[in-house]
């Protein structure tokens, strides 16, 4: 028996869907290459943005035909867009070729229903999680491996549907999430990343964010540190000099913003203002030497004006992001924002071109400030020219000649040569 995983949406989902396939494979499925190979479909969704749950439901429909005519075919629908309110249910009525529909917190219960042999619809309203380490879990990312040290969100941000899809905030025991990276770099990972929907807020006991990270930087193997996501309200001055003095943790930090305007932000329920946004940024510049900071931007929310609008151009060029993910708003169901007044296409499609212009010309400038350096790079691929690439401690994508010498989840020392938008060019020296 053969699996497929579909999998939308953020990294969380990746590795969710990496702890899937472990569960499958120790069902004794074996990974198809596509959809076309498989008996086992599963589609991992997300329903953080409406692009991703539309085409989720598009290729979902698009299987109607091939159900029909295998009819041994088990088609299975999971993660965070089957947990809203009603949604399991509405989906087994509008495909009922569909076999098993499970909530984001019964993932573990798939070869259950498998074995069940009938059509099924699990959803869990409670926040529990399956916190434990997986050691089933089917790695796909190699030479990083992801590792969950939450999950839930807490902070009810009025555009987001995560704290009702995914729950309040959990966090793992810190020697649990200890043990499962000593377990990784002793499998020959070379880069752990920190997931939860806000790692920053992460409390067990007496150990904050900024204790879990001095526990992890003592241990003792070569291997680099990432973390996602950060909220701007939570990241502590702590938690910025363990980084500024730390042997493993990239000098590299994903802080969304969202806006540069604080009524916005007030709208959003982000709980800080532009002006203390701009004030941490600067803080960990000034903390943290070589540091590049990324972040996310929303442009169209409810009622922003063209004044909102400027005000966001003025904090991206205060703060000079490294990069920025940007994102035209679309309302989601069941959240706060969605039952304001929505800006018209036009206008959004307006903004936000002139925002990539905007950050497109600051990420080309920090770009070009590697040229001439050497820098030391985890050789993570090989790209569709046959380089390898990888990345710098602080983020920057770099790609460069192959070398028989070398492999993937080697650190290489590489001499930048030219520079693009937001990515590099080099060879090994």
């Amino acid at each position: 028996m053969r699996y497929h995983i579909v999998t939308y949406g953020c990294q969380m989902n990746v590795h969710e869907s990496e702890k899937i396939a472990g569960v499958l494979k120790k069902e004794g499925y074996e990974a198809a290459d596509s959809i076309d190979g498989a008996d086992l479909i599963v589609f991992n969704t997300c329903c953080i943005r409406d692009t991703a749950e539309k085409r989720a439901l598009g290729n979902i429909g698009a299987l109607k035909k091939r159900k029909k005519s295998q009819k041994e075919l088990l088609i299975a629908v999971l993660g965070c867009m089957t947990q809203q309110k009603g949604f399991g249910e509405s989906l087994r009525e509008t495909y009922p070729f569909v076999d098993i529909v499970l909530g984001t917190n019964n993932l573990h219960l798939l070869p259950y229903y498998i074995r069940l042999k009938k059509p099924a619809v699990k959803i869990e309203t409670d926040d529990t999680y399956d916190v434990g380490v997986s050691t089933e879990t089917f790695r796909t990312s190699y030479p990083n491996a992801w590792v969950n040290i939450m999950y839930g969100c807490n902070n009810f941000c009025s555009y987001c549907i995560v704290p009702y899809v995914r729950g309040r905030e959990i966090s793992r025991e810190p020697q649990e999430v200890l043990r499962e990276i000593a377990f990784l770099l002793g499998e020959g990972y070379k880069e752990i990343t920190l997931l939860g929907q806000n790692v920053n807020s992460y409390r067990y006991g007496d150990t904050d964010f900024a204790g879990l990270l001095r526990e992890i930087d003592v241990l003792p193997q070569k291997f680099r540190l990432r973390f996602m996501t950060s909220h701007p309200k939570d990241l502590s001055p702590e938690a910025v000099e363990i980084i500024r003095d730390s042997a493993h943790i990239c000098k590299s930090i994903h802080l969304p913003v969202q806006t540069g305007s604080d009524r916005i932000l007030k709208l959003m329920n982000r709980k800080y203002t532009a002006e203390h946004y701009a004030g941490l940024v600067k803080l960990i510049k000034e903390r943290i030497d070589g540091v590049l900071v990324t972040t996310d931007l929303m442009i169209g929310f409810p009622t922003e004006t063209e004044d909102d609008f400027q005000d966001t151009l003025r904090l991206v060029r205060e703060c000079e992001f490294a990069q920025a993910f940007t994102f035209v708003y679309s309302p989601r169901l069941g959240t706060v924002s969605a039952e304001m007044p929505d800006l018209d296409a036009e206008t959004k499609k307006r903004r936000i071109t002139e925002l990539i212009r905007v950050q497109n010309k600051i990420s080309k400038s920090v770009s070009e400030t590697f040229t001439g350096k050497i820098c030391e790079v985890l050789i993570e691929g090989t790209d569709s020219g046959g380089r390898f690439v990888g990345r710098t401690d602080n983020g920057r994508l770099v790609a460069f000649p192959q070398d028989g010498e070398y492999k993937i989840g080697d650190f290489v020392s590489v001499k930048i040569s030219a520079s693009k938008s937001a990515s590099l060019v080099g060879e090994i020296v």
